[in-house]
């Protein structure tokens, strides 16, 4: 059995063991592929794995021993599931393992944008409170979150959990969601009332025809002046140059984002040097914890798979 990683630094820079996938046969393991060398790197392997990394349906139909592409990651958009599906060919991800993760960088943002910490600290190290008159000293003043509302669209279980949160917080939580999970400890309302009537507004669905750019200048201009918008869940729900030009003119009050349109992100995209905005660089998936729950899945599917049981197959 032959078993290829296309792009395993991501998920392993050297602090994880491949150990699990070597029970299985021989594994070849690349940092990085460039989309020129897929097919050349997969040719005769039994099984593909791969995070981001596209895996075309040419690339698909030149293995000709390829049984499995298993997707070290929740989401499955890298991979051609038509071609995939057509020969046969299992395609299997990790749900969930970075639920607790991604709904703790989301957060992490909102407290950011309401407590400025990075601000003040970056103050206190420059000597602004030594040289303050007065036992306290701020720049921008905190703002409490308690009786606030924190509007999720999206509500999985990133989404059900980043409203847990919240709610803890004393903030009072909404939602849109096509299917209305009854785990939801918030009140579901339809998208435009949520735009309405959030003072924080935490996007947690895929990006799919119906989502992409769903954050454009209209929903903006529907939304609280002064609002809050976090992002850790795809880069294209957001229409950036409109969110640029909604923070320079401060109808958004800050914006939070893990994640952009193009990754890694450009020197020239509208974010870069705008106001009041946080921006990490997409690892909220990265806790090392949450990382070895994904290989771990990984391995299980591979296993299922091989006891002609496959688990989590999404083609």
């Amino acid at each position: 059995m032959q078993l290829v990683v296309l792009d395993g630094w991501p998920i392993n820079p050297n602090d994880l063991s491949w150990d699990c996938l070597k029970e299985f046969g021989t594994l070849s393991v690349y940092d990085r592929t460039d989309s020129s060398m897929v097919a050349r790197r997969i040719r005769g392997a039994d099984i593909v794995l791969t995070n981001k990394v596209k895996v075309t349906g040419d690339d698909i139909r030149s293995d000709r021993a390829l049984k499995m592409i298993s997707v070290l990651a929740t989401g499955y958009d890298p991979v051609d599931i038509a071609v995939a599906r057509e020969l046969g060919i299992p395609v299997c991800n990790v749900p969930a393992y970075s639920t607790a993760a991604v709904a703790q960088l989301a957060i992490s943002h909102m407290l950011e944008l309401f407590e400025h910490v990075g601000l003040h600290t970056s103050l206190v190290h420059r000597g602004a409170w030594s040289a303050s008159p007065d036992f306290t000293f701020w720049r921008e003043a905190p703002v409490e979150l308690n009786g606030l509302t924190l509007g999720i669209l999206g509500c999985g279980q990133i989404g059900r959990r980043v409203a847990v949160i919240g709610k803890a917080l004393g903030m009072k939580v909404i939602g849109t969601n096509p299917s209305k999970n009854p785990d939801f400890v918030g009140e579901y309302v339809e998208f435009d009332e949520l735009l309405r009537f959030s003072d924080v507004i935490s996007l947690h669905c895929p990006a799919k025809k119906e989502t992409i750019g769903i954050i454009d200048s209209d929903a903006i201009a529907k939304m609280k002046d002064g609002a809050i918008l976090i992002n850790t869940a795809r880069g294209s729900l957001i229409v950036e140059s409109d969110v640029r030009e909604a923070l320079e003119s401060g109808k958004l009050g800050g914006l939070g984002v893990d994640v952009v349109s193009s990754e890694p992100m450009s020197v020239h995209n509208p974010l870069l040097g705008a106001p009041n905005c946080t921006i990490t660089p997409h690892y909220g998936w990265a806790p090392k914890t949450a990382r070895v729950r994904l290989l771990d899945v990984t391995c299980a599917n591979i296993r299922a798979f091989l006891n002609g049981q496959p688990q989590n197959q999404v083609n």
